[in-house]
This record gives C-alpha cells, sequence and structure tokens, in this order.
C-alpha cells in the first residue's frame, strides 16, 4: 500500500508540473520554469490534465520571453534583479492568473469531454475500449492523447477497473516491438545503422517505454504513425477480448509476468499479434531504399 501510495499519490503528482516546466524551461531558459512549474501545478488542480499541462508551459516560456524583452531597456542597475526577483514574480504572477481564468476552464472541458468518452465504451464496448485506448497510446508515443489515455487508465485502476491500463500498457508496449520486427522482416528497407537499433527497441517494447519509437515516427510520420496505431489498437482489442487484467501502471513484461498464467498468454499473444501487425503494414507501405541512402549508410559505416 505505501508503495502505492509513493508511486500513484506522490510520483505521478509531479508529471504535469515537470511536463510544464520543462516545456517552459527550454522556450525561455531558467527564467521560465518557476513559471512553467506553477502553471503545471495549475493544471492539475485545475482539472485539465495533461493538455492543461502543455498549455502551461509554452504560455509561461513565451510569456517570459516577453518579459525579458519588455524589461531589456531598465536601467543597468537593476539588472541583478531581473533573474532573481522581476522575471519570476511577473510571470508566475501573469501565469497563474491567466491558468485560472483563461486556460484552465476550456483545457478542462476538453480534458474531461476525452475521459468521459473513454468511461462510456467500457463495459459492454470491451473491445472497442480496448481499441481506442491501445491507438490513443501510439498516436503521439509520449504526447497529449497518450498521456490523456495513460491518466484515464491510472485513474480507471485505482478505482478497480484494469481493463484500460491493460490495453494502454500492452498497447504502449507495441510500437518499438513493431519497429524492431519490421527491421528484422524488411531487413532491405532499413540502413545498417537504423537495425542497430533493434535490440533497444525490443528492450524499451518489452519495458512499455513508447518512445523508443520516436526516432522512426518524427523521419516517416505518414507511414509509421497509422501503422502504430493500427496494431496497438489490435493488441489493446484483442487483450481485454480475451480477459487479460493487468493490476499495476508500469513495468511492460515484468508485471504481466507477475499475472496468473492465463493472464501472461492472453497478454503475450495480444502483443505479438499487434506488433506482428503494425510491422508488416509498416514494412509493405516502407518504400525501398535507394541507392544513394544505401551508399550513405555504407559511407557512415566504413
Amino acid at each position: 500500500e505505501q508503495l502505492w501510495n509513493i508511486g500513484n499519490k506522490s510520483a505521478f503528482m509531479l508529471i504535469i508540473p515537470i511536463l510544464a516546466g520543462y516545456i517552459a524551461r527550454s522556450i525561455a531558459d531558467k527564467p521560465g520554469f518557476a513559471a512553467g512549474l506553477v502553471g503545471g501545478v495549475l493544471a492539475s488542480t485545475g482539472d485539465s490534465g495533461f493538455i492543461g499541462g502543455i498549455l502551461a508551459g509554452f504560455l509561461a516560456g513565451y510569456l517570459t520571453l516577453g518579459i525579458k524583452k519588455l524589461c531589456s531597456g531598465m536601467p543597468q542597475s537593476l539588472e541583478g534583479l531581473k533573474p532573481t526577483l522581476i522575471f519570476p514574480v511577473l510571470s508566475v504572477t501573469v501565469t497563474g492568473l491567466l491558468m485560472i481564468y483563461v486556460i484552465n476552464p476550456p483545457a478542462s472541458w476538453l480534458n474531461n469531454t476525452l475521459l468521459n468518452g473513454l468511461e462510456s465504451l467500457s463495459g459492454t464496448n470491451i473491445m472497442l475500449l480496448g481499441l481506442v485506448v491501445g491507438a490513443m497510446m501510439a498516436i503521439d508515443m509520449g504526447g497529449p492523447f497518450n498521456k490523456a489515455a495513460y491518466v484515464f487508465s491510472v485513474a480507471a485502476l485505482t478505482s478497480g477497473n484494469a481493463a484500460p491500463i491493460t490495453a494502454a500498457m500492452i498497447g504502449g508496449m507495441v510500437p518499438p516491438i513493431a519497429i524492431a520486427t519490421a527491421m528484422l522482416i524488411f531487413r532491405k528497407k532499413f540502413t545498417k545503422e537504423q537495425k542497430g537499433s533493434v535490440l533497444p527497441n525490443y528492450i524499451m517494447g518489452l519495458s512499455f517505454i513508447t518512445e523508443g519509437a520516436i526516432p522512426f515516427a518524427a523521419a516517416d510520420p505518414i507511414r509509421v504513425i497509422p501503422s502504430m496505431m493500427v496494431g496497438s489498437g489490435v493488441a489493446g482489442a484483442i487483450a481485454l477480448g480475451l480477459g487479460s487484467a493487468i493490476q499495476a501502471p508500469h513495468g511492460g513484461i515484468i508485471v504481466i509476468l507477475g499475472t496468473d498464467f492465463g493472464h501472461v498468454l492472453q497478454s503475450l499473444i495480444a502483443i505479438i499479434i499487434g506488433s506482428l501487425v503494425a510491422a508488416i503494414i509498416y514494412g509493405l507501405l516502407k518504400p525501398k531504399l535507394t541507392q544513394d541512402e544505401i551508399h550513405t549508410s555504407e559511407a557512415m559505416n566504413d
């Protein structure tokens, strides 16, 4: 119970504020970090979730940049006060007020609409729930859709419903595994450098680290993302259709192997079929390497 409290009630509470804080820092450097953290906390308490957290990060970052520009003409004697007092106070205050009165109301509505839509798919529509949650895990592989599905799944798990997190975990494991499998099946369509990531992708996939597929999705989103969505959706639907149930919010293959044999077998069947479906679709869609790509790959490995 205490481990659950540490993970769910402490660690997971930090995700949205930290996400917002580092988005703001990436835009405005250190002066934007505090405003991003505050905006993220307000997104969490204001029920706007990851959508609100992402908006808070961009708001805090660009707002801090604007404040820095407005203060650029201040006397040299006040230069030392800018990063320690002026920037943090102004950016935190304005970000906080805008989050409370402008951002949170529509973002909260959007977040709750999304979560309620997922909730309505449970029960008799169990395979449809698995299809939607699984596919959402592969849309942006760690982005807002992925996180919205994951947060919904964790919330359902705390209420005693393991179906969503089962679909989320299995669907989230598919993309890296599918990418690695595609490189084994369609070897001539990938460079030697790409094929060097086969083992890391299998490890990340089995560990439920969906982001392992991001480099391939970023390089070829038109082919990769739809392929992975189909495979992850199929895996989630099969898992719930077979009655698989995972009782932990993370852990991948480790927590799957910790369930009884029936659930292990059902989960593995779903992962294997979903990964093969995604790998085959991606491999068929992916064009053969051009002569330039082959020569470039050979030159890089010489």
